[in-house]
């Protein structure tokens, strides 16, 4: 009886401690975050910020522009990808990124997924061939969504 006993209480305790090992997708969600900060602090050593000349009452702030080469991905139309894009969501999981555009056309935006050249997908709701119309788009979107798309921001295409 003793020994049925222990053996149980160690198999109770091996399986125990066994299942107390982290999880590789904690490890893997924790590794694309960081990826994924890491590409984001790359890309703003290429923001311009531009000043304008006379800003209105609804932009006391210089509109800043990320610029970069981002190309729409297989699938998405092209020609919705002008000059000036309001980017709302950056991700580097294609998933994710399919997620919030389908969220964002059910919501009447023309949403588009486009790759830059680091791999990332970038999700745009509007684009402009003019910064003004792109900046008055961005800030109606942070409107619209607050707080959700509160770092929506302006992508010039080269």
């Amino acid at each position: 009886m003793k020994k049925i006993l222990i053996v149980c209480s160690a198999l109770a305790l091996v399986v125990g401690l066994g299942s107390c090992r982290p999880k590789k997708s904690a490890y893997r969600k924790a590794y694309e975050q960081a990826k994924q900060r890491e590409i984001a602090t790359q890309d703003t050593d290429r923001t311009i910020t531009y000043e304008e000349p006379a800003p209105s009452a609804s932009q006391m702030q210089p509109i800043s522009v990320r610029k970069e080469r981002v190309s729409a991905i297989e699938g998405e139309n092209s020609n919705n990808l002008k000059r000036y894009s309001v980017v709302i969501g950056s991700f580097q999981n294609p998933t994710n990124a399919r997620a919030l555009k389908d969220r964002m056309v059910e919501k009447g935006y023309n949403a588009v997924l486009a790759k830059n050249d680091y791999g990332m997908l970038r999700v745009i709701v509007a684009s402009f061939n003019s910064r003004e119309e792109a900046a008055a788009s961005r800030d109606a979107v942070k409107a619209r969504f607050a707080p959700d798309f509160k770092d929506a921001w302006l992508l010039e295409n080269e």
